[in-house]
């Protein structure tokens, strides 16, 4: 759903104007608006995991001009850099951009908002997104976008999370659902005309849609290691769709949740202590 009448001015975007913003837009920007240090103390480890084998199938190595875009803590702008490329990292909101400019001095680091960006036609050689079109409310605008800035014959490399997601990686939807919450208005879903597969062929479909060519995608999977503590920590300050699912919801059913959440990790724990959760993420590479 498209809010009527609200539109984003996006000064210094390169001269294009205006873009609307669409409900789930603003909810995204409502869910991560100062969360920066509980998202590193709870789910930065886990997203972390692709950065390598996104800067390699972005062919990012020396001397590279590189865009990291949703940078969040900067890790995989940091990673670039220490590969020596040149690297600009951006995020839309401001208390990642502290973060990942700490992570990544060398970098240039922004804070700009998908799908219009502050750069020209083909400023970069690379273009890498780790996990960022699961955070835009228009993914086939963002990429049309993320097109645009790349060079002809760079590289593009985008991470999703792969759905049906792996029963460790559903461990705090599990709990949820078992606690009975339902989604609650505020919390809007990306609209259906918008939305795509989160399969291998979805994504890739996706990214031929915006007119880049030679895609390829490929299924990533691992095992997350947390605690028990860690990995509730993030839901509880807010972080992420179910952090803001939970914060929705009255004490008593906050309190229904954590007992499946410790109920359903028994499953996981390993003889550490730690959970061991199972996790899947859709690599996709392409070129313009």
């Amino acid at each position: 759903m498209v809010l009527t009448g609200r539109v984003l001015d996006l000064c210094g975007g390169a001269g294009r104007g205006t873009v609307q913003v669409t409900a789930f837009d603003e909810y995204e920007r409502r869910t991560w608006s100062g969360r920066a240090d509980a998202f590193a103390g709870s789910f930065a480890k886990l997203c972390a995991y692709p950065a390598p084998q996104l800067l390699d199938a972005a062919a990012v190595g020396e001397g590279a001009r590189v865009l990291d875009v949703g940078t969040g803590t900067g890790t995989v702008a940091a990673a670039a850099c220490e590969r020596g490329a040149k690297v600009t990292a951006v995020d839309a909101e401001p208390s990642m951009v502290v973060l990942a400019g700490r992570a990544a001095p060398a970098a240039e680091v922004l804070t700009a908002v998908l799908p219009e960006l502050p750069f020209e036609d083909g400023t970069f050689d690379a273009v890498v997104g780790n996990f960022v079109l699961n955070h835009v409310g228009r993914p086939r605008v963002a990429l049309a976008e993320l097109r645009r800035v790349l060079r002809p014959g760079g590289r593009i490399a985008l991470t999703i999370w792969a759905a049906p997601a792996p029963a460790g990686q559903a461990l705090l939807g599990r709990a949820v659902e078992a606690a009975g919450v339902t989604r609650p208005p505020h919390l809007p879903p990306l609209a259906a005309e918008d939305d795509f597969p989160r399969d291998p062929g979805g994504l890739a479909g996706l990214m031929m849609s915006a007119g880049l060519r030679e895609t390829a995608c490929e299924t990533l999977c691992w095992d997350h290691r947390a605690s028990p503590e860690e990995w509730w920590s993030g839901p509880m300050a807010g972080v992420a769709f179910i952090g803001q699912l939970l914060l929705s919801q009255p004490e008593q059913t906050r309190a229904d949740v954590k007992r499946h959440f410790d109920r359903l990790s028994q499953e996981f724990l390993g003889e550490d202590g730690q959970l061991v959760l199972p996790h899947a993420a859709l690599l996709a590479s392409a070129c313009r």
